[in-house]
């Protein structure tokens, strides 16, 4: 016990470092582990929209919607969520896939509309960055 004590003492940013990642590391398991929603990669979502007819939430921004978009998805930018929640009424009982550009603005997202009401909710793994690269298809169109 001494010796650790000592160990400490003698490195102690190194130990204070590790024990921030330790930290990091135990909330990010405990947050997946009880989290309310699922997370799909761009193939499962694809199996969502044909088995299920999953909608899809698109949570980026006009101007990232503009650059190439999921086809047939709906954009509600992660700020206007909390306005606009009222427009995704009718599909709390249905699968809905949210998405974002990389996979970062989602989870905030879901967890609204799990605490909004909404059943079914999916988190697209990685983003429409993801569905791109796996080769599936998007669409510039302007319809939202």
């Amino acid at each position: 016990m001494e010796r650790l004590f000592e160990f400490v003492g003698n490195h102690l940013y190194l130990v204070i470092i590790f024990v921030v990642i330790a930290v990091l590391l135990v909330k990010d398991l405990l947050e997946s582990l009880l989290r309310k929603y699922e997370v799909v990669t761009p193939l499962q979502a694809v199996m969502l929209v044909n088995q299920e007819d999953a909608e899809i939430l698109d949570v980026r921004e006009p101007a990232e919607w503009a650059k190439g978009h999921i086809v047939n998805a709906r954009l509600i930018s992660l700020g206007d969520l909390d306005k606009r929640m009222n427009e995704l009424g009718d599909l709390k009982q249905k699968p809905l896939i949210v998405t974002c550009q990389s996979g970062t603005r989602s989870p905030a997202a879901c967890k609204k509309l799990v605490q909004a009401g909404f059943e079914k909710v999916y988190m697209l793994k990685g983003g429409t960055a993801a569905w791109t690269d796996a080769g599936l298809p998007v669409t510039k169109s302007r319809k939202n």
